[in-house]
């Protein structure tokens, strides 16, 4: 019986896989030919070409898609577990609404400022005030950018969501921990120095095609605000990648 049952189930996942790679490969099969995904089952069938012109090309187009799955399906595999996480998010934005999700981050982030202010104020701690007013400032940035991001999820289509909710969403999560550590140098080491880490290793390994990484090192130092600036310029494209990939998805496997 167990054993029965491991094979159903690694038989399903393989029968998901080669379902997701035929359907991402008819799509690139349809943006020069007609009718080619999903018409198993139609009435008027999948095209397939005649003439020995239209075999060549068909053929040659055929295999270069090939070669593209090697890089999209692993992309659609990304785009379906953050599809899975942004629609538990995204439930939970419905129940509770734009100003229930601005309500809670406002809450949560406030009662955060207001924890810090007030253990300043008695001295219980040696918190000076610029720190409070780095938590203060925090505390918008996230705010506002849950705000953002819940607001284009609601009101917008696939293209606002991708362009604008994701990007605010992945600002919400990186860039209040940096505006904190700003002016607190007691989180310098667990948020800035593995920033300055992070961006020696990108400088070194991926922004170096093109002399990209010598023009950034002669004309930007990475202090004081630059930490907030690097990390907004990863939030941004981070969230059009992800975005880019659940749309990638719900191509592959349309949710219900």
């Amino acid at each position: 019986m167990s054993t029965r049952s491991r094979n159903g189930g690694g038989g399903g996942v393989v029968v998901a896989v080669k379902t997701d790679v035929q359907r991402l490969h008819g799509g690139w099969m349809e943006l020069v030919f007609p009718r080619q995904r999903g018409r198993g089952h139609s009435v008027m069938g999948k095209w397939k070409p005649e003439s020995l012109p239209q075999k060549l090309g068909y053929h040659v187009w055929s295999i270069l898609g090939l070669f593209g799955l090697l890089l999209l399906y692993p992309l659609t595999v990304v785009g379906l577990g953050t599809r899975f996480y942004a629609a538990k998010l995204d439930s939970t934005r419905t129940r509770l609404g734009i100003v229930g999700v601005t309500g809670i981050a406002l809450l949560g982030w406030g009662l955060l400022t207001v924890a810090w202010g007030a253990m300043a104020y008695m001295d219980r701690i040696d918190i000076p005030l610029d720190a409070v007013l780095a938590v203060a400032a925090a505390s918008g940035v996230a705010t506002l950018s849950t705000a953002l991001a819940a607001t284009f999820s609601k009101v917008g289509g696939r293209a606002v969501t991708v362009v604008f909710a994701y990007p605010f969403a992945m600002t919400a999560l990186f860039l209040p921990p940096v505006v904190a550590a700003l002016v607190t140098p007691s989180l310098h080491p667990y948020v800035l120095d593995p920033s300055y880490e992070f961006a020696v290793w990108a400088l070194d390994n991926v922004l170096y095609v093109g002399g990209l990484s010598e023009y950034l090192r002669g004309n930007f130092s990475l202090e004081g605000a630059a930490y907030a600036a690097m990390w907004l310029g990863i939030s941004i494209p981070l969230g059009w990648f992800l975005g880019i990939v659940v749309a990638l998805a719900n191509l592959v496997r349309p949710s219900e």
